[in-house]
């Protein structure tokens, strides 16, 4: 055995190895046994594999016998039916801190020109991609990107420019320690968390179906103010018995994926709430049966056992769910910066400018080209992956609970 040794300055000399070939038990074991005998120390280390095949690379700081070093792990990785490149070098890697940022792609499918396209960009603002990990599958391909050296507000804009012409969701984050960090996610609840809206449902029972349908699209789209649209639609509900909020809940029926995404953010110990300018009489008892930290909505009127036609109580409008997501967080304890807004329509677009990620979710035009990034598939728990937790992780847990 050698005596360890320890550089005293930098830069020294290094050997990167790459080891190839079909996985299987023993490899790092083997090759470290053979790394051990060597004064040296382990730099980096990476590996993958991909259906099968591995990729190992290792940085270590060169022996002087290099050549020694290098034709027994040649020797050795031959023995394990492997192919080992040795590239002699000096120095460790280029820092990586320095505009560290997280990219996710997330596509259905994902086709190698929306790789392309997105690699390309990132060079052409001058920053390296230093990792890509895939996150999901199925029912969507997800891919996250570690990039180093890119501004990233310059990558946002291009990356979200660029995805708004292709069948993919791209979005930018800072990395760091934050992305591990306690977060309040906060969504809308009609065609966000659950399908339809629910004042649609109640015109239908109404008999004001058309009228509510079409007052809800022009609100949807921004061409109307939310608020007005909001008291007209009450209106065509006065009469109506109470008992027909009770069949809407019922028939709510959750945007696929919505369960495993709060599931999954209540075992990591996120909050989790809802905000719509629907009504408390159906978003506590689904913040109920959710087991959701916080909610807010408008309060029907209602007397004699008929809604009124009226509202009681603040409004929920656009700057009502920025307001609401504000208390949510300070009630949480989690930063602006830690907040993860998620919504569809025009209504949302204070609450989404105001999170930390806003999150267009099968959204109007207004809307995508507001938030940070968009989800354009109709699986919620997607908004996961943007949040760099894997599909493999997910049900791993699910699982184990199970």
């Amino acid at each position: 055995m050698h005596a360890e040794t320890h550089p005293a300055t930098w830069p020294v000399r290094t050997l990167l190895l790459t080891v190839t070939g079909r996985d299987r038990p023993g490899v790092t074991s083997a090759l470290f046994d053979v790394l051990a005998e060597y004064p040296i120390q382990v730099l980096d280390m990476e590996q993958v594999v991909v259906r099968g095949r591995l990729i190992l690379g290792v940085l270590v700081t060169s022996p002087n016998e290099e050549g020694e070093l290098s034709a027994r792990l040649t020797r050795a990785a031959r023995e394990l039916g492997m192919d080992i490149e040795t590239i002699a070098g000096a120095g460790d890697n280029a820092p990586r801190g320095l505009g560290r940022l997280h990219v996710t792609m997330l596509g259905q499918p994902l086709r190698p020109v929306d790789v392309a396209a997105v690699a390309g960009i990132i060079a052409g603002c001058g920053a390296n991609i230093d990792r890509i990990v895939r996150l999901s599958r199925n029912p969507v391909t997800s891919l996250e990107l570690d990039v180093s050296g890119a501004d990233s507000m310059e990558l946002r804009r291009k990356l979200t420019e660029e995805a708004a012409r292709r069948e993919v969701d791209v979005a930018v984050q800072r990395s760091g320690l934050y992305r591990r960090a306690k977060r309040l996610v906060v969504m809308d609840v009609d065609s966000t968390l659950v399908r339809g809206e629910m004042i649609d449902a109640l015109g239908g029972l109404a008999g004001s179906a058309d009228e509510v349908a079409r007052i809800t699209a022009a609100a949807m789209r921004g061409d109307l103010d939310y608020t007005e649209s909001l008291r007209r639609r009450v209106e065509l509900l006065a009469g109506l018995d109470a008992s027909a909020l009770d069949e809407v809940t019922k028939r709510v029926e959750l945007t696929p994926g919505a369960a495993t995404l709060i599931r999954t953010l209540k075992r990591l110990d996120h909050k989790v709430a809802v905000v719509s300018g629907g009504f408390t009489q159906v978003t506590d008892v689904l913040a109920a049966e959710l087991g959701l930290d916080y909610a807010a909505a408008n309060t029907l009127e209602i007397v004699d056992g008929r809604l009124t036609g009226r509202l009681t109580g603040p409004i929920i409008d656009r700057a009502g769910k920025a307001d609401a997501l504000r208390r949510f967080a300070a009630a949480a304890e989690v930063p602006l910066s830690q907040t993860v807004a998620i919504g569809d329509g025009a209504n949302d677009l204070d609450m989404i400018a105001l999170a930390g990620l806003g999150v267009a979710f099968n959204a109007k035009a207004v809307v995508k080209r507001a938030a940070d990034t968009s989800v354009s598939m109709q699986q919620l728990d997607a908004i996961l992956f943007l949040l760099g937790i894997s599909k493999d992780e997910i049900d791993a847990e699910d699982d184990e609970v199970g």
